[in-house]
């Protein structure tokens, strides 16, 4: 599995992705004009092409996963001068659990730690079954909640201390 800066050539492919990740990850959870409502605004040919290219540091552009056919897609950005956040990652349902997300983070930590992040956030529904699962196996470690983003209800924010080796690269981040 590899992870790469998105292209023009992607945005289909995340805008997919990400609405039907939503859908899967939010069904039951919230109502169903709530989802659309959600993608919509976020995850539209429109929003995902201007959001392509990269503004940094507030937002290090869009970053897919792929094996032949793009399979999972993500993107974070800086809120601090040495704070990263993941605002985005989704894996397509019958690719998850074959290393896309995971490969997805290295590249976004890895631009951010270039960045001069040494702490990472991300905020997760705090009914989302699939996505706490995965940060938590990954080092992120709950550190309370917030209102969610562009909707009712409140997120999980989850945390990681990001440590780095004489090779710049991100080690495994330690439990602070």
């Amino acid at each position: 599995m590899r992870a790469r800066p998105a292209t023009p050539d992607d945005v289909e492919a995340i805008c997919r992705i990400c609405a039907d990740g939503w859908r899967d990850t939010y069904a039951g959870v919230r109502t169903e004009p709530e989802i659309e409502a959600v993608i919509a605004n976020f995850y539209t040919p429109a929003r995902v092409s201007r959001e392509i290219d990269a503004d940094l540091p507030a937002w290090g552009g869009w970053f897919v996963a792929e094996d032949e056919v793009v399979v999972a897609a993500g993107g974070g950005g800086m809120t601090g001068a040495t704070t990263g956040e993941l605002f985005v990652l989704y894996a397509g349902r019958a690719r998850r659990g074959e290393g896309a997300g995971t490969a997805l983070l290295a590249a976004i930590t890895t631009q951010q730690m270039a960045l001069g992040a040494v702490e990472q956030w991300v905020s997760v529904g705090v009914n989302n079954t699939k996505g706490i699962p995965f940060y938590e196996a990954r080092g992120f470690v709950a550190r309370g909640t917030h209102p969610a983003h562009a909707m009712a209800g409140e997120s999980a924010r989850y945390w990681r201390s990001l440590t780095r080796h004489p090779s710049g690269r991100a080690s495994r981040p330690s439990e602070s």
